[in-house]
């Protein structure tokens, strides 16, 4: 079985991405947890670019990646410097790396208008750039830009470009589709052209412009590339580069090629989301493999045939990639899917015809009042204990208040007053927020932390807001929909009034039972 090398970018070209800032602290545990999971190549960043850059590859010296190595990118030298002359040449080689990643212009075009110099200038450029890194590190990657879209138009002078960083002594070359224009067919006819001409081994850089850098890598793989460069949940500028969650299992899974232990591949899901929270962006739950909706099924037929054998409606098995098979709940459930979907929750319905007939009503009833159970899986386990005598009352809502107040001078205070009984106690809470929602979250918090310490744990991370009919204008319903977490697991939770600050409050107080519920060891209030 052939080996490919995975090279991981989400630290320099993931990091591009709009709305995307890591901090150092936040490159080097991201770091380290790619290491843990087995990625061959860790392109840290760009040492000459920013002074964060350059302190994390100091940082990153005294850290243990493991067989991982660590990768500085930078580019070719100015045209008008000596390779032993050029500050981004010399900080790679002040980088301490493992290996260096340097990128060259292949396209003519980018050449005259970007460069601004000639062709075989830029030959030259390219070729002693490499010499200078070579003489200093062992290994080193030469990332062809742009060369699809250059060998459209001049594929002799693209060729030539790769075949001196060759000459220069790099150890790879990864052909780039940097604009992310091409379609598969066109990279892989370019690939098997290239191939026989070149002594190194070759990588594939694909960004998703076109929505196929997943396809272009795994097709350069099947025609002998060895090296993918990607990023986690395929982050990147524009449209993002290809997604090494979903490279990794095709190869792994479907291709049978090597590259990642299937053991490891096992916290892929895991990854995947410790990413997305480090950056604080949302996941995508359709994302595939490792997306929260990439195994889920609504159809009643569907839920049917998977109860009989999952392969009918799943690809894979999702607990390969470590995700979860899903079982939506909506107004088009079926008896099987409310069977299926308890016992999920540990609640065996299979017996129980009437109790299953009783909460499909009420899934149907609730649905045409506003409610969405298949975004709010958590009010629907939360609906299912009480109805089958498993609920715990955590605490109860006696009431609550939101004062509001606009002053003069613009500024506005919220507070929010709760009023509940734990056991025999009752606790009234006061807290102010930048909003009613927070201030009703900080006042709940207030009032039960001494008995339930671990609502620490427990935080919020979206708060959506849906006008179901605005036809109504400021009296229509609103559903409101709160993602929580408690570092581990993720849970949606829903609220349906015509008050948003009730549905809201419902919302918020079925995320924070459900977080007791599922949390271990919680301290029991008598």
């Amino acid at each position: 079985m052939r080996e490919i090398k995975i090279f991981d970018t989400t630290l320099r070209d993931g990091s591009q991405m709009e709305n995307i800032s890591f901090s150092l602290e936040d490159k080097l545990r991201i770091a380290l947890k790619l290491a843990e999971f087995g990625i061959h190549y860790i392109e840290l960043g760009f040492p000459y670019s920013n002074p964060k850059d350059a302190e994390l590859f100091r940082r990153a010296a005294k850290e243990d990646f493991g067989d991982s190595k660590i990768v500085a990118f930078g580019s070719t030298r100015h045209k008008n410097k000596k390779a032993d002359e050029d500050s981004n040449l010399i900080a790679l080689v002040n980088s301490k790396a493992d290996a260096v990643c340097i990128v060259g212009k292949s396209w003519d075009f980018h050449v005259e208008k970007v460069l601004e110099t000639t062709l075989e200038e830029n030959l030259d450029i390219i070729f002693e750039s490499v010499r200078f890194i070579k003489a200093h590190y062992p290994e080193v990657i030469y990332d062809a830009e742009h060369f699809f879209d250059a060998c459209k138009v001049n594929p002799e002078y693209a060729m030539k470009t790769i075949l001196a960083a060759q000459e220069g002594g790099a150890d790879w070359i990864s052909l780039c589709d940097t604009n992310g224009g091409c379609l598969p067919f066109e990279t892989s006819e370019i690939i098997k052209k290239v191939l026989p001409q070149l002594k190194v081994r070759v990588g594939i850089h694909a960004h998703n412009d076109s929505g196929c850098a997943v396809a272009q890598s795994i097709d350069a793989v099947m025609l002998g590339a060895d090296m993918v460069q990607g990023t986690i949940n395929g982050y990147g500028e524009r449209c993002g580069n290809a997604d090494l969650c979903a490279v990794i299992p095709n190869l792994v899974l479907k291709a049978d090629v090597e590259c990642i232990d299937v053991e490891k591949l096992k916290s892929l899901t895991a990854l995947s989301h410790f990413v997305s929270e480090v950056a604080n962006v949302i996941p995508d739950p359709h994302q595939p493999f490792v997306g929260q909706s990439a195994f889920a099924h609504k159809g009643g037929m569907h839920v049917s045939a998977i109860s009989k054998d999952s392969r009918t409606f799943e690809h894979i098995r999702p607990e390969s990639v470590g995700n979860r098979q899903r079982i939506v709940v909506s107004e088009l459930a079926g008896r099987r899917t409310i069977i299926k979907k308890a016992s999920e929750f540990g609640v065996d319905l299979s017996g129980d015809k009437e109790r299953v007939d009783e909460l499909l009503r009420l899934i149907v009833d609730l649905e045409h009042h506003g409610y969405h159970f298949e975004a709010a899986d958590g009010s629907f386990e939360l609906l299912l204990m009480e109805k089958t005598g498993a609920w715990k009352e955590f605490f109860k809502l006696e009431s609550f208040r939101v004062i509001m107040e606009k002053k003069e001078d613009g500024r506005v205070e919220t507070e929010a007053t709760i009023k509940l009984h734990i056991g025999k106690n009752r606790i009234i809470s006061t807290a102010e927020g930048n909003g009613p929602v927070n201030a009703l979250d900080h006042a709940l918090r207030n009032a039960i932390i001494q008995c339930y310490p671990n609502i620490k744990s427990i935080r919020l991370t979206d708060f959506k807001v849906r006008v179901i009919d605005s036809k109504k204008g400021t009296g229509a319903v609103v559903r409101v929909l709160i993602d929580s977490t408690d570092g581990k697991a993720t849970w949606s939770t829903i609220g349906v009034s015509e008050n948003i600050i009730e549905a809201s409050w419902d919302a918020l107080e079925d995320s924070i039972k459900l977080g007791f519920m599922r949390t271990q060891n919680i301290n029991k209030h008598e």
